[in-house]
């Protein structure tokens, strides 16, 4: 498995050195463009799904054929995107990028967030079953894993203080989308220029199920591009629920995270399990929910 996920890697820096594949905040972009963007391990997966059964409604949504609607720009050329039909729906975990005129941004509880990376990375490979969570916690908080994207908190800041309550700036909550699904993906349509009925709504979340999404998974995850590299014992979709937090991460972890990023999370309409003033402000730009 490592070997092959070597070759991928040198395969890529291959594209990379001979202008086959752009760097990714130099990838083409049309005007016309629609960007799920988000915190990596936010939903955005989901959300790509739920999109996609939206809009191809007689062919439902597979991981098959998840990379030729809605392409994950970081393992896909820039000459292939480019071939895409228009306009593109395009999954991206970049921080703020000027360029992106029309975005749906996914935010969730930066707990479950970090729960999800953790198993994430174990599934990659990063390291193995032992390395405890409490020993994962200040690394992901301080973005050695995704350094370029920086935090949670800066993600979220950086999207926020620039876009919130511009038309085209549609933020869901990872919450309020699992509590009720055809709500927010109405929000989601018009940025889409969709107006679906009830029932089609109904239809892509019922076709966007976790427990659907599971079972392709058991089915196609060997030929995933996303986790066909990866360790196949552990799932790539895992509860999906939020909260789990509350049973997996230690109260030292949660203190650190909340201690951090405390005064964000209560502006995006997150409770705090300690007091609100142990929380040191990470930002002073207003958040809307």
């Amino acid at each position: 498995m490592i070997i092959q996920r070597g070759f991928k890697h040198l395969s890529r820096v291959s594209d990379v050195l001979f202008r086959r594949l752009k760097l990714e905040r130099e990838i083409t972009i049309f005007p016309d463009d629609v960007f799920l963007t988000s915190y990596p391990r936010s939903g955005n997966t989901w959300s790509r799904f739920l999109l996609g059964n939206l809009v191809y409604q007689s062919d439902p949504m597979t991981f098959l054929n998840l990379e030729r609607r809605i392409p994950d720009m970081y393992v896909h050329s820039d000459r292939e995107m480019r071939n895409l039909k228009r306009p593109r729906m395009i999954k991206s975990h970049e921080c703020f990028d000027p360029r992106y005129k029309k975005v749906l941004y996914i935010v969730r509880d930066p707990r479950d967030v970090a729960v999800s990376n953790y198993h994430w990375e174990m599934k990659k490979g990063s390291f193995n079953d032992r390395f405890p969570i409490e020993g994962f916690i200040p690394k992901w908080i301080e973005s050695y894993y995704w350094p370029r994207l920086g935090s949670w908190g800066d993600h979220i800041t950086g999207w926020l203080a620039t876009r919130e309550g511009h038309p085209n700036f549609i933020m869901i909550r990872y919450e309020e989308l699992q509590a009720n699904p055809t709500r927010e993906l109405a929000r989601a349509a018009r940025l889409l220029e969709v107006d679906p009925t009830p029932e089609v709504l109904r239809r892509a979340v019922e076709l966007s199920s976790a427990d659907r999404m599971r079972q392709m998974e058991q089915d196609q995850g060997r030929k995933w591009v996303q986790t066909k590299y990866t360790r196949q014992d552990k799932p790539f979709v895992r509860k999906g629920s939020s909260g789990n937090w509350k049973s997996v991460l230690p109260g030292e972890s949660v203190a650190l995270i909340e201690a951090i990023w405390g005064h964000l999370m209560i502006r995006l309409g997150y409770e705090l399990s300690a007091p609100a003033r142990s929380a040191q402000p990470a930002t002073t730009t207003p958040v809307g929910s």
